[in-house]
């Protein structure tokens, strides 16, 4: 008996050492893929840190929950191969951006210029995407002169219609046990290795068969989107705050929104951004919605299109508006007749040549002018 129990022991030593080296190795190359990536600038709302990529006109990437200034540059990374300038903040809360006291999405937002006027950038392109959609919306909102074009990907904003995520931080209780859970590296590393397919529903809003059917490209996208929410610990507190704002969003004045609009989402996002795509294009006064049937939180399957449409986007509102004075009287969101808007369409349209019509994909604008 004696013999059974210290080999049980031995074995049991050996597994957790085992699994302690497997975590280690994991988090040296994960908090590696951050260092000498990205710089620190001080603003009025304290030390923002951002990374930049590529050459051209400057786009401003406001990533989403779980992200950083690492995932700004992983989601939007393919505006740079299409000749984009990349400037992407790490969020109030994320890595070295630290959360101010009490902050707000107005206040983010502001942040923004500041970290735009250290950079001598007068005007950008802003893209948001899923929780940083909400910042992205208020710089458009209270710095009208200072955003070209909005690109809101998978955005969670506030729509009627849209459920609020009942698992969003609602109690004292509630906010310690989940920041408990965030500031554990070895949890969240545990449960993506052991429960992938149910990390992948709850954390990135898409069903895991969607995943298992996609390519292995496309595979590989998802796993590497999943496991570089880690170190979770030091994105905790922007966290928490994306469970508090994303979850029950304010609504916002979005006919102050003066620039032109793109929202993308899909129907099957589990967290309900196509009802927040279609309510911010309706309520804009010059939107484009781009939206899929399929393909969850992280549009599987579509990530080439998006950007092409994307970058189609961005390139016919640069070259129609007129710098000096916002949307040019002329411009007109490129759109479909107002009977088709809710039918799905196949192929590519002549009489659209600005903007990309995909496969199972519906476009529509926000109102027939």
């Amino acid at each position: 008996m004696r013999s059974l129990l210290l080999a049980l022991l031995i074995v049991l030593v050996a597994s957790a050492a085992a699994i302690w080296f497997l975590f280690d190795r994991d988090m040296r190359e994960l908090k590696a893929r951050l260092l000498g990536r990205s710089q620190l600038v001080e603003t009025s709302f304290g030390s923002i840190e951002y990374a930049s990529l590529g050459n051209g006109h400057p786009v401003l990437a406001i990533h989403g929950s779980g992200g950083g200034f690492d995932q700004g540059l992983e989601f939007v990374g393919p505006l740079a191969d299409h000749g984009f300038r990349l400037i992407a903040p790490s969020r109030f809360g994320y890595l070295r951006t630290p959360a101010p006291a009490d902050f707000t999405l107005e206040q983010q937002a502001d942040a923004y210029v500041d970290l735009l006027d250290h950079l001598g950038l007068d005007k950008v392109v802003v893209f948001g995407g899923s929780a940083g959609a909400l910042s992205a919306m208020q710089f458009a909102i209270r710095h009208p002169e200072r955003c070209e074009a909005l690109v809101l990907l998978v955005p969670a904003s506030y729509a009627p219609d849209r459920r609020p995520n009942e698992s969003g931080a609602e109690s004292r209780f509630a906010e310690t046990v989940m920041m408990t859970a965030l500031r554990s590296d070895f949890l969240f590393w545990s449960a993506i290795r052991l429960a992938p397919d149910a990390m992948t529903r709850l954390i990135l809003a898409t069903e895991p068969a969607l995943v298992h059917a996609a390519s292995q490209k496309e595979q590989a996208r998802v796993r590497a989107a999943l496991k570089h929410v880690l170190p979770v610990s030091r994105r905790a507190e922007g966290l928490l705050f994306d469970s508090r704002t994303a979850g029950n969003p304010p609504p916002m004045e979005l006919e102050k929104i003066a620039c032109p609009v793109l929202a993308i989402s899909a129907e099957n996002d589990l967290y309900g951004t196509a009802a927040s795509a279609r309510y911010v294009v309706a309520n804009v006064p010059a939107g484009k919605l781009l939206l899929y049937p399929r393909g969850g939180h992280l549009l599987v399957g579509h990530s080439e299109q998006v950007w092409r449409s994307v970058a189609s986007f961005i390139a016919e509102v640069l070259t129609d508006v007129n710098v000096a004075g916002g949307i040019p009287h002329d411009w007109r969101p490129a759109c479909l007749p107002s009977r088709a808007h809710s039918e799905t369409f196949g192929g590519s349209f002549p009489d659209q040549p600005h903007l990309d019509v995909f496969d199972n994909c519906q476009t529509r604008c926000a109102k027939d002018r």
